[in-house]
């Protein structure tokens, strides 16, 4: 990219001589992006990391994305603005879709409180290849939870542009699933999610 945004006219796409498809059926099954969104607290890490161990042990090549993880790695230089969460979001889907061409399920968990780039990050993927998972769950209970201590921060102005604090999280206007965990246990979360994953898009291809 040059500075302003722009492909560099120099630089051409490589095309490898191994397909997706071809990637897809040596794993044996579908690649997708599985991504969950929510206020801090929700549980989407948890809900994501028990739905990554259940696809383990039915033998899917998966991997997990968490958006704490990725902020120590490769989004260390992002802070919480909307123009750095923006670029945190753009960044972790481009991951994601280097995972799913190379036919692997990949989870993503972040609160991406937008809607407009979470559109843009089930845009750089084909219609069936991308799959929001709302992990909805009341500020209320979000903050009685505080798993990590951050919105008792946020309250103290300690933390600067907390999601649900001073800083809005637009709910999805169109997931494909919704998992309420102010009502459901993470195993009836896993649940719902596995029967969706092999009964609606049957991932497993093998026979």
């Amino acid at each position: 990219m040059n500075n302003n945004g722009e492909s560099d006219k120099n630089i051409v796409w490589h095309q490898s001589t191994l397909t997706k498809e071809e990637r897809q059926k040596q794993h044996g099954h579908k690649s997708i992006m599985i991504w969950f969104t929510g206020l801090s607290g929700s549980g989407k890490s948890t809900i994501a990391n028990a739905v990554q161990n259940e696809l383990y042990k039915k033998n899917i090549s998966v991997y997990l994305l968490d958006g704490d993880n990725l902020r120590h790695g490769i989004n260390s230089n992002l802070s919480f603005t909307a123009e750095d969460r923006q670029e945190n979001i753009r960044r972790a889907a481009e991951i994601g879709k280097l995972f799913v061409d190379a036919g692997v399920v990949v989870l993503a968990a972040l609160i991406s409180p937008f809607e407009k780039e979470r559109m843009n990050a089930r845009a750089i993927f084909k219609q069936d290849e991308f799959i929001e998972v709302y992990v909805k769950c009341s500020i209320e209970e979000c903050e009685t939870r505080d798993p990590k201590g951050l919105y008792k921060k946020a309250r103290k102005g300690e933390i600067k542009d907390f999601t649900g604090i001073d800083q809005p999280y637009e709910e999805p206007q169109n997931p494909e699933i919704i998992i309420d965990t102010n009502k459901l246990s993470i195993d009836e979360a896993v649940e719902i999610l596995s029967s969706y994953l092999f009964d609606t898009l049957e991932l497993n291809t093998k026979e």
